[in-house]
């Protein structure tokens, strides 16, 4: 899932003058962000006729990331009922012109929607979107269709930071030496708002734990996240977690005799005796809303966004075997907070400086309103108990 800082972004939806309960409630996530900027469609495709496109930066066999947004696909095409044949995937595509390639032969392909699941893409996107008005194009984690003027432009996300709060309280609970390693791919708000939000959960069971940060600089580089967790280890980290999309840094604490936090897929089966669960979102839902609208001739929002109430965020089964005593107790406890609005993963007092030096503080009885104005990620600041390995 892939974000450029939106420092931009950030302050021209805000003030920093947060208010507790200010933004969209939970319950209205998913609505429209853009307003009236897109205008409901006026013709529906009969469900046999219709084709669905995708562009993916890997593919499946990653196990983690695509992995996981194309069991969304099959849980489209199962609850659809599309054939094989009107799905069409491109895989292995990296953030450059091959993206417009990509999307063009879809275009020819006859699709009449597109997703685009990678962050980079989002320019490739907007362009061959605005030269084909009839065909809907949907891009992941991306924050430019609200303000693009393009009827047929989108963006989508989910709260994932709500699965990483959670997840942390398993490796707070489990950690001996007190300090966490994680392995980030970018420093962009998406993947900082993610580790941030980890290192939450896990201090709100453990106020003694710190956390380590190493870039890898690449989505998906197996080598790299497995030498980056190796060199978190080595610095006295006994749980590693990751916005990375392979199982590398599961497969490297099992290997080293440490524990691990995933992402995307369950890694139990990579690392049984490391991996104690892992933060996932079911893209099937979006994707299922997104195409069932193209076949009733609805409107698709503009910037969609739902959580962990809603089902969009969830955590894989806790792996009983090695976390610590009373973890899943404390999961839920927490989880059914998120639910009912007494928890604000960003909630004050926080005070935190963005790789920029941008400096944010967040009064106590106020919260950050991450992702209630818009669905991509915001929070891009490092807070105290965080340190970022150069």
């Amino acid at each position: 899932m892939k974000k450029k800082m939106l420092s931009a972004f950030l302050c021209a939806a805000m003030a920093v003058t947060l208010v507790a309960g200010c933004g969209a409630p939970a319950a209205d996530a998913g609505k429209d962000k853009g307003g009236d900027s897109k205008k409901e469609a006026s013709e529906g495709i009969p469900k046999d006729e219709i084709k669905v496109g995708f562009v993916h930066i890997s593919d499946p066999s990653d196990m983690g990331y695509t992995y996981n947004h194309d069991l969304g696909t099959k849980e489209m095409q199962k609850e659809l009922g599309l054939s094989d044949d009107q799905i069409i995937n491109k895989y292995n595509v990296p953030e450059d012109a091959e993206c417009d390639t990509a999307l063009r032969e879809l275009v020819e392909a006859g699709c009449n929607i597109i997703f685009a699941t990678s962050f980079g893409f989002e320019d490739y996107v907007k362009e061959v979107a605005a030269e084909y008005p009839d065909i809907q194009f949907c891009h992941a984690t991306g924050f430019q269709a609200s303000d693009s003027g393009l009827d047929n432009f989108h963006n989508y996300f989910a709260s994932i930071y709500e699965g990483r709060y959670l997840a942390g309280i398993a490796a707070g609970l489990k950690t001996e030496t007190n300090k966490l390693g994680y392995v980030a791919a970018h420093p962009f708000a998406e993947v900082i708002s993610g580790y941030t939000a980890f290192y939450l959960g896990a201090k709100s069971v453990n106020p003694d734990v710190t956390m380590d940060i190493m870039y890898t600089n690449s989505w998906n580089d197996p080598t790299i996240e497995s030498q980056v967790a190796k060199a978190l280890i080595d610095r006295g980290c006994d749980v590693i977690s990751q916005h990375s999309d392979s199982t590398a840094p599961a497969t490297t604490a099992e290997d080293n005799g440490v524990w691990q936090v995933g992402y995307n897929n369950d890694m139990i089966a990579a690392a049984p005796n490391a991996s104690l669960v892992s933060p996932r979102i079911d893209w099937g839902i979006y994707v299922t809303e997104a195409v069932q609208a193209v076949i009733d001739g609805k409107e698709i929002p503009a910037d969609w966004c739902k959580g962990y109430a809603d089902g969009a965020v969830y955590l894989s089964p806790l792996n009983e075997k090695i976390a610590a005593e009373g973890t899943q107790e404390a999961i839920d406890k927490a989880a059914e907070a998120l639910k009912n609005g007494e928890l604000f993963v960003f909630g004050g007092p926080l005070k935190g400086v963005s790789p920029d030096g941008e400096k944010i503080e967040v009064a106590e009885g106020d919260h950050f309103p991450e992702q209630e104005e818009a669905s991509a990620p915001s929070w891009q600041y490092i807070i105290e108990g965080c340190n970022v390995v150069q």
